[in-house]
């Protein structure tokens, strides 16, 4: 074997530097998510960080964007530059993948659907429940004020709007109509639409607005620790909708800036058990059945429904519901405002 010249020797070795990574090196991740799982995120960053930077030596900055769901994948498709989206519904991904910006079959490239976590939808009421709101019969009353988010623009809004549809759609003798007639004195009853689910919160808890908050069950550990546990109490109606909380890669994105490994591990983490573990403290429920159980007493047990069991699949749910047009657009306009 011929040895090389110590000019090609040089020129050999700076390829190799210039190519491999080092452990110095480092990097961002932005994580385009919904407005209510900022807390989550700001416990969970520093945790992967740390797990990251212990594998590999390789010091990562993540960044998180919150918002309403539909209008974070909005500014996705709109040139926000996120390497990761985590969302609320299935929908707002799907709708990235359809654009090209998120692979086609995104809900396969991870466990359960792409979906580490779920919920489900709550009342949060003021201390002592002075209105004695107890079950989605009640949110129709007259003299009740209701707030959540906007259904045609946030996850939390149309997870509330299909709870309270579906939970209508499952009584006996229901139909489509009886159903509609439900939602719309429901709506009847809701003075304003908040901007997402940080906003709802604030309106209920701060601005001192409405009786009762829908909102997603984890919202209640969080207004309890920012707000203290005097304020409100926490109703679980007899049947509420299953939310479950999907992630996936911004393919053009992390294939730009190279990120496409550690997006992956980030995404990936969410599954451990450190994650889910982390999941369960902020109140959402996570998928590893050891650490349902180990945190078991705070997550009441409550009978729910899925999108697809009741609506047919997110897709069908989001044409018929939240389309322009669709029965929300209907309802409301009815209503005079």
């Amino acid at each position: 074997m011929s040895s090389l010249s110590p000019r090609l020797f040089v020129a050999a070795l700076l390829a190799v530097f210039s190519f491999a990574p080092t452990a110095q090196a480092g990097g961002v991740l932005l994580n385009a998510s919904y407005d209510v799982a900022r807390d989550f995120y700001k416990d969970f960053n520093p945790k992967f960080a740390a797990a990251w930077k212990a594998k590999t030596g390789e010091t990562l900055d993540l960044r998180q964007s919150h918002g309403g769901s539909s209008k974070q994948v909005r500014a996705v498709a709109d040139g926000l530059e996120a390497d990761v989206v985590t969302m609320n519904q299935a929908t707002d991904i799907q709708f990235l993948a359809d654009k090209g910006l998120v692979a086609a079959d995104w809900q396969k490239r991870f466990p359960n659907s792409a979906a580490p976590f779920s919920s489900t939808m709550v009342f949060i009421v003021r201390k002592g429940n002075p209105k004695r709101l107890r079950n989605w019969p009640d949110l129709a009353r007259s003299g009740i004020q209701v707030i959540l988010p906007h259904p045609k623009n946030t996850g939390n809004g149309r997870y509330s709007y299909l709870a309270a549809y579906g939970w209508a759609l499952r009584q006996p003798g229901a139909t489509d109509v009886s159903a509609r007639g439900y939602v719309s004195a429901l709506l009847r009853n809701t003075p304003l639409f908040a901007a997402g689910g940080r906003d709802a919160t604030t309106t209920f808890i701060q601005r001192k607005i409405g009786d009762v908050l829908i909102t997603f069950e984890s919202e209640a550990e969080l207004i309890a620790r920012e707000f203290g546990r005097g304020e409100f109490d926490v109703v679980y109606p007899s049947e509420s909708i299953q939310a479950d909380f999907p992630v996936a890669l911004v393919e053009k994105v992390v294939d730009k800036h190279g990120s496409r490994k550690q997006a992956t591990a980030y995404l990936q983490y969410l599954w451990s058990r450190e994650g889910q573990q982390i999941a369960a403290q902020n109140y959402i429920r996570p998928r590893d059945p050891a650490v349902l159980k180990q945190y078991a007493s705070q997550f009441p047990p409550i009978r729910t429904f899925t999108v697809e069991q009741v609506f047919g699949g997110w897709n069908k749910a989001f044409t018929a519901h939240f389309k322009d047009g669709g029965s929300f657009d209907q309802i409301f306009a009815r209503h005079e405002r």
